[in-house]
């Protein structure tokens, strides 16, 4: 079913509810900076060496962040981020600064984005641009922490099983060359990895 305004901005402030319960006041306000984005599979929404201007929170799909390479097969994915989780290049938007990787959507995907500079208003006259704030930040740091752990302390098959323990249903919707990149494996590597593992454990 298509995601209305309506319960999109629902699953915004619930999300946020969760962490900081909000005023009428302050969502009322934050929610009308809040532009939606539908973009189509396989969208680069962030191109690598621009600044980003956004932060927005995924209300269906699936994000990529990865470094490109002349060869598109020695692409360095580093992380996904999946419905009802920010995303940013929370670096290059703190900075102002070109980023030094790219944002793709994987598959069709809703975003509802605010922009740096509606950011900011939002932060000297509410509580709640803080804690967006926080969350993005908290989130891409997570993203490359887990990798650089996990590439360090597990085994590939178990990066592997690691990656979809929550998240079953992403299994069809991410390439097996961006999974492999992620746990830092070949495609081929990767397949075996796959053949060995029992169905019912994915």
């Amino acid at each position: 079913m298509k995601n209305t305004p309506e319960i999109a901005l629902e699953a915004v402030r619930n999300y946020l509810n969760q962490i900081s319960e909000l005023t009428d006041t302050d969502w009322n306000f934050f929610s009308s900076k809040l532009i939606r984005r539908e973009l189509p599979k396989k969208t680069i929404f962030l191109p690598v060496g621009t600044v980003e201007n956004h932060i927005s929170f995924i209300v269906s799909g699936i994000v990529r962040l990865y470094i490109p390479k002349s060869e598109p097969s020695k692409e360095i994915t580093f992380g996904f981020s999946f419905k009802e989780q920010f995303i940013s290049a929370y670096d290059s938007f703190l900075t102002r600064r070109p980023s030094l990787y790219e944002l793709q959507t994987l598959n069709n995907t809703t975003l509802l984005s605010i922009t740096y500079d509606d950011l900011q208003e939002v932060y000297s006259t509410t509580q709640i641009g803080n804690l967006i704030g926080r969350l993005t930040a908290e989130r891409l740091f997570l993203i490359k922490s887990k990798r650089e752990q996990t590439l360090l302390n597990y085994t590939a098959e178990e990066r592997y099983l690691d990656l979809f323990k929550n998240r079953p249903e992403v299994i069809k919707e991410i390439p097996l060359k961006y999974i492999s990149s992620y746990i830092g494996v070949t495609p081929q590597a990767l397949s075996r990895i796959r053949k060995r593992i029992i169905p019912s454990k994915l």
